[in-house]
């Protein structure tokens, strides 16, 4: 899969083994490194789908996005690099078609 940064800070961090350690910590850095390496290695989303870290498409203000959990209470979220998006009929994106995406953040959502 292909994968893309939406921010240029975020993505010298991913590809930087000792700042990705040092901004995010031993563990979350090992998982990080893992989630991006599983979803490179994958030839469309739904490959990943059932793989350690449980993917799931987010909803309301996040609607498109999906997340993977890193260590709890941290996420990957990254979003279909897709136009036109193509949809499933609960509109959610479809796992199947997807092949490149843009990580957008490493975030706690639940705690803003």
């Amino acid at each position: 899969m292909n994968i893309n940064f939406e921010d240029s800070k975020l993505e010298k961090i991913c590809n930087d083994d000792k700042l990705l350690v040092k901004t995010y910590g031993k563990v979350n850095a090992k998982k990080i490194k893992q989630r991006l390496d599983d979803l490179k290695a994958a030839t469309k989303l739904e490959v990943v789908r059932n793989l350690p870290g449980k993917y799931h498409d987010l909803y309301e203000n996040r609607k498109g996005q999906i997340a993977v959990h890193i260590e709890e209470p941290y996420r990957l979220i990254f979003k279909p690099n897709h136009a036109p998006l193509l949809l499933t009929q609960n509109g959610n994106p479809n796992w199947e078609l997807i092949t490149s995406i843009t990580v957008i953040e490493i975030v706690n959502y639940h705690g803003k």
